[in-house]
This record gives structure tokens, sequence and C-alpha cells, in this order.
């Protein structure tokens, strides 16, 4: 049978109605119903597992609290998780946010709290909790070895753990997400926990997935792009292709999320290449097709004006002199403004100009290109260097 989990929370304030009254007793009540008896010492009235109600309230000073059904764990640990102190003045029944950090543990499937003795104006409370069960095995239906191993491992389901909601969620959210890397977009994914007769408290959870199909690319849709042809941005999204073209035959066909995006980045770095810094994308809309477990995608570019260096400008640099530097950048007035290019020549190139600076022991060389003025089609660069000392060993 499938484990419910109930829960309980027991708090309220003193119900003032008639109540069977003992004669005077110096021992303690041990039974389970109300029950008043008086201090041999000083008189007070003494009242046992009081009837709480939440009609009315009032305040009272903690003088005692225990723990019961969980004797794993050590009860003053268990005391700490409430936030309740002895000496404590609390409002009942107006404690529900102790009941709440049990909740946001998330090891209990039971929380009760409950008065199980009124002195005067101290009050001695029973905090109940009962443990979510522990899993005793992880079974994967509907895969291969393989796949469970991997997602066994990814969702870190622990025999003797402690099973909860969270970890179950988590455990959704992760399966899926391994599935949608793999193209299943569309996989279902249920986790169910059944009692094992061969522990006390524990279960077995079992995940059962269908993967479906791999979500296809069917068409993809262009509008706005004239210096990128539909060719030239196609060849760009090397892992998003439409299925059925035969130029595209040996190419992946499934549709992935991170790799789409990849693509995209892919496109806009090449516009970036030839001089469009302004370009972007204006549209970017995936439409399902649950028919036939496709997807259709639209882009619609916004391309900009293309640019060219007009000057460049070296400030800070003392080691090596400007011409030297430019010689290295390999970019002159009126080149494209190729955005690729210039990071390459600064950072990427085993000849770059950081690199100059790096391998002559100036590690802390810090190197930014800013774009001082940028006209209808022209941009002026000013290479900003802070060259720092010269490291040594």
């Amino acid at each position: 049978m499938i484990n419910r989990l109930k829960t309980i929370c027991v708090l309220g304030t003193l119900l003032c109605s008639p109540f069977a009254i003992s004669g005077i007793h110096s021992q303690e009540y041990t039974g389970t119903e109300q029950h008043i008896q008086y201090d041999t010492e000083d008189g007070e009235e003494v009242i046992y597992n009081p009837t709480i109600l939440y009609g009315t309230k009032r305040k009272y000073e903690i003088a005692g609290i225990t723990v019961s059904g969980v004797d794993e764990y050590d009860h003053q640990v268990l005391i700490n998780l409430s936030g309740l102190t002895i000496g404590q003045k609390i409002t009942v029944p107006d404690i529900s946010d102790v009941v709440k950090r049990y909740w946001k543990h998330g090891m209990f499937s039971y929380v009760s709290i409950s008065a199980t003795k009124i002195v005067g104006n101290k009050i001695y409370l029973n905090i109940a909790l009962s443990l979510r069960p522990k899993v005793s095995e992880v079974v994967f239906h509907n895969l291969k070895k393989g796949e469970s191993d991997d997602l066994d491992e990814k969702i870190g389901i622990i025999k003797g753990g402690h099973i909860t909601p969270n970890i179950i969620d988590r455990s959704e959210r992760i399966i899926k997400k391994y599935y949608d890397d793999k193209g299943f977009k569309n996989a279902e994914v249920r986790i169910l926990q059944h009692d094992d007769n061969n522990g006390e408290n524990t279960v077995t959870v079992d995940i059962y997935i269908d993967k479906k199909e791999k979500v296809k690319v069917n068409r993809i849709y262009l509008e706005g792009n004239s210096m990128l042809t539909d060719k030239d941005i196609r060849k760009l999204m090397k892992k998003t292709n439409e299925k059925g073209r035969l130029k595209e035959l040996l190419r992946t066909k499934k549709f992935v999320d991170k790799e789409y995006e990849t693509d995209k980045e892919n496109i806009m770095s090449k516009y970036g290449e030839l001089g469009f810094r302004d370009a972007y994308i204006v549209k970017d809309s995936v439409a399902i097709n649950e028919e036939n477990n496709t997807v259709d995608i639209y882009l619609t570019f916004d391309e900009g004006n293309k640019y060219y260096l007009r000057n460049v400008k070296w400030i800070g640099n003392t080691v090596y002199n400007s011409d030297v530097l430019a010689g290295l950048l390999q970019m002159k007035s009126g080149d494209v403004y190729n955005q690729k290019k210039l990071n390459e020549r600064l950072t990427s190139d085993e000849d770059a100009v950081g690199n100059l600076y790096y391998n002559n022991g100036y590690v802390f060389c810090d190197l930014q290109p800013v774009e001082v003025n940028v006209t209808e089609d022209s941009i002026d660069l000013e290479m900003r260097i802070a060259e720092g000392p010269q490291a040594s060993i």
C-alpha cells in the first residue's frame, strides 16, 4: 500500500468548563484524561492533560518540555528545533510557527504539540513526533542498467536515509532535466513509495519513467536577416537542425534547450565578427506540435548597422610603445569592427597583446578596450592598460 503521511497539530487555550476535582495528593497524575489536584506544599491547582480549545487566549511561562515518539535522536536536539526554551512566555494557542519549523525540517511525518500539565501560569508541553520512513531500496522501472546507474548517482536517494517530499520533488526535476538534455522533452516521471514489510517504518522507492519519443525540430522560420542568409544561420545552428533536409541528413534533429541557446550565441557571435555590434534577436519562440512530437522555431533579427574602426588609442602603456602593441593587435583604422578578432588579439591568441605582458612577468596586467565614440558606422577605441608591477619568483 502506498504510504500516506498525515499532519496533526494540537494546540489551543485552557477550557474554562467544569471538570472533576480530586482531593489533596502528593503524587503526580499519570492518566490520560483531564484531571485536577492540588500541590501539597503551596496548595496550587495542578491541571493534568488540560483540555485545550481555540476560544480564548492566555499567556503561560514554559516550565517543562518533553519529546515523545522519537527515540533514535537526542531529545534536547529535537527540542532545540522547536525554538522553545524553559522560562519563555508563550500565548496559547498562537504558536503555530513552532509546528512549521518541524515541517520545514522535512524529516517528520507527524507533529503534535500538547499541554501535559498546567500549574498556575506555568505550562508543561509535550512534542509528539513521528519520523518519515527510511529508504530500504530504490528501484528504477523501464530503464537500461546504464541509465539506472547514472540516475541513481544523480538523484542521491540514499538507502537508510529518510525520504522527504523535498527529496522526491528534487529527484523528479533531476530526472526530467536528464532526459530533456537527451532530447526527451516529454518524459514522464512517477516516484512512489511502498511499505516494506521487512523493516519497521521503511519503504521501497519505485521510480517509473516513460521517456516518450524524442522531440525533433520540424521547421526553423527566420525573419529580418539579410547580412546572414537563411543558409548561413542554419549552418551556424550546429545542434538545432530541421528534420527532412538531405543536407542535414547526418546532423542531429533532436531539440534540446541548452544546445538551442548555444546555437543562438553562435549566430550573435557571427554578427559581431562581421561588424554588426548592435544585432539582436527581436523574437524567439518555440511552438510545440503535440500531434507529431516536433517543434517549430521562430527567430526574428534586427541586424543594425555595420561598424568600422576609426581610431585606436593606447593609454597607460609604459613598458611597450603603442606601435609595438598596435602591430600585435593587427586591427587598424578602416577595418571592420570584428569583436571576435579583437578579443582574440587581446587575450586568446598565443601572440596576443595580453600574453606579451604576461610572458614577461606582468601577470597583474589589466587591459580593457573601451568604446569612447560611436557614430553611425564608426567606433573609436581606447585600449586602457594598467601594467602593474613585474612579478618575480
